[in-house]
């Protein structure tokens, strides 16, 4: 009979109800090399707000103030096309990554996965015990040792969640300003510790009952398989042409059939409910718990090992190895491209960057009978951490700059700044209605950046 699995989720039953995953508690080297790598994960994810650079956080994605903060370094709105031009990279790096790899982020790298299954998951495993001790649990009456172990993981699950949602909000805010409001009276803050509650909730819903729904339900990247992979991609697989006619482990040999033993042991560690011998599936998070599983399966059995593996449908269909493909090659040529601009115009960023409109109302004005002005307004963002004193200079015309006030504006460092000024110019340099100009910080004689303009002149 024609296999189903495909016309339905291994987490919702014939009556569109949801069907609880019970995985077992994996072991083997697969999952002690992601142990390792999620520790240095909650490593990174936990001191980060604390590490600065240069006096700057590491990190800053601060949406509300337009201010973000990368490896110390400082952006502001004006270098947004900077960030579109990143995240269209970051899009093509997916693309050829999972075209390459398939879904290796999701269960090397993703936080929901890191989170779920290396830290929730085992904080579950320690409370209530493997999968078959949690299923005696739910259907055991309330008793005194039930509600102990339910309340208790359930605690420390929503007290992990506020500890996730706080620090997802000092890469926000900031470290420091987070301690303020944490040490500060909750009457000035209570706006903020009710969102932050809120928050917590959510994450503690997530882990705590919709689990892998987020990846098989919400998250979109998996449906991106459909388009993305192909036979030369290497995924979690199992190879079938060794495998199979599956058949349950007798001591007997039977050369009929193949090298699964029928165990269930792949199905039963998955945290999405699938059997990976069906072949790829979208729930799939290559998470390699059925990996290790068929490891020790096979070893007990004294059988090779890797019957499940990383590995592409043409490696196992036609043991070819990975092939560098024609697609593969187009979209990393276009990833060179972009993360070569990214890196020019990073390198030849100005420290100072700025608008200058302008004076609304105000067209120009004759000074005497050979010279014309107009007067600006000039906005500045300082990208650097230290104060700067800026002068202005018409570097590509003929006239003058009488800044208004002060002969120097002073920006001070990570904050903006503003001024007024005129620009006069002789009306034999003037040759039509609008003239181009390009003026230059400096900051004493050292070039600070450009900013382009229009000088408004009479008719001719």
């Amino acid at each position: 009979m024609e296999e189903s699995f495909r016309d339905h989720l291994a987490t919702v039953d014939k009556q569109g109800k949801r069907s609880w995953i019970y995985s077992q508690k994996p072991k083997g080297k697969l999952y002690n090399a992601r142990s390792v790598l999620s520790f240095l994960y909650f490593l990174a994810f936990f001191a980060g707000p604390f590490i600065k650079v240069n006096g700057r956080p590491l990190f800053l994605f601060n949406v509300v103030e337009g201010r973000f903060i990368l490896f110390g370094a400082i952006f502001w709105p004006q270098d947004f096309f900077i960030f579109g031009l990143a995240m269209v990279a970051f899009i093509v790096f997916i693309v050829v990554f999972t075209m390459a790899f398939g879904r290796l982020f999701c269960g090397w790298a993703c936080p929901q996965t890191i989170f779920m299954e290396m830290l929730f998951r085992k904080i579950e495993y320690w409370i209530e015990g493997d999968a078959s001790a949690q299923k005696l649990l739910n259907k055991a009456p309330w008793n005194t040792d039930k509600i102990v172990r339910k309340t208790s993981k359930h605690i420390l699950f929503y007290m992990l969640s506020f500890l996730i949602a706080n620090t997802f909000l000092a890469y926000i805010i900031g470290i420091d300003s987070l301690l303020n409001i944490i040490t500060g009276p909750v009457t000035e803050h209570t706006g903020g510790l009710a969102a932050m509650i809120i928050f917590a909730g959510v994450f503690y819903g997530v882990f705590a009952f919709f689990r892998e729904q987020v990846c098989t339900v919400v998250c979109p990247y998996g449906r991106l398989q459909g388009v993305l992979l192909d036979r030369d991609s290497v995924v979690v697989a199992y190879d079938y042409t060794r495998g199979e006619p599956r058949g349950h482990f007798t001591k007997k040999a039977d050369n009929n059939l193949g090298d699964c033993i029928d165990c269930h042991q792949c199905v039963k560690v998955c945290p999405t409910g699938i059997d990976i011998r069906n072949g790829t599936q979208l729930e799939c998070v290559n998470c390699t718990a059925c990996i290790d599983a068929c490891n020790f399966m096979m070893e007990k059995t004294g059988r090779p090992l890797h019957l499940i593996r990383y590995a592409s449908e043409n490696g196992i269909a036609n043991k070819q190895p990975l092939r560098f493909t024609t697609r593969l090659k187009i979209y990393s040529s276009i990833l060179v491209i972009l993360l070569t601009a990214i890196t020019w115009m990073l390198a030849s960023r100005e420290p100072v960057s700025g608008t200058i409109i302008r004076t609304a109302g105000m067209l120009y004005q004759e000074r005497g009978v050979d010279s014309i002005s107009n007067l600006y307004r000039i906005k500045l963002v300082n990208k650097t951490a230290s104060d700067i004193p800026l002068s202005l200079r018409l570097e590509d015309s003929r006239g003058k700059i009488e800044l208004l006030g002060h002969q120097q504006i002073q920006v001070k460092g990570e904050e903006q700044g503003e001024g007024l000024f005129f620009v006069v110019l002789p009306r034999t340099a003037i040759k039509k209605r609008k003239t181009a100009l390009h003026i230059t910080l400096y900051s004493g004689n050292k070039k600070a950046g450009t900013i382009g303009t229009t000088f408004l002149g009479p008719a001719q």
